[in-house]
């Protein structure tokens, strides 16, 4: 947990939810170590930045991390996913046809 908070806030959340998600306690210090061993293939700046995206994606396990930091995806600002609307068709039937 001190690995953790020394990197930063998210790094450290996403360590904890990794250690209560968790069955067993081996399987969450494993999954916590190969989390806080990204931060010596990348930084810790990097990390915590992947960490920060991960959290507010809800892509929070070591693998999702990871993926975020092999394609750059740390360096790019998480934005909200805009909702989608289709609008007025003639092809959309709305709530109203189904009974």
């Amino acid at each position: 947990m001190n690995w953790a908070k020394d990197i930063g806030p998210y790094t450290l959340h996403i360590t904890e939810y990794l250690l209560n998600s968790k069955p067993h306690p081996e399987q969450a210090y494993r999954a916590c170590l190969g989390l806080l061993n990204l931060a010596k293939r990348y930084g810790k700046h990097r990390l915590e930045a992947a960490c920060a995206y991960g959290w507010k994606s809800g892509a929070r396990s070591r693998r999702s991390i990871a993926s975020i930091l092999e394609n750059g995806m740390d360096t790019q600002r998480y934005q909200e996913p805009t909702e989608f609307n289709l609008g007025d068709h003639a092809n959309v039937r709305g709530s109203d046809y189904y009974h």
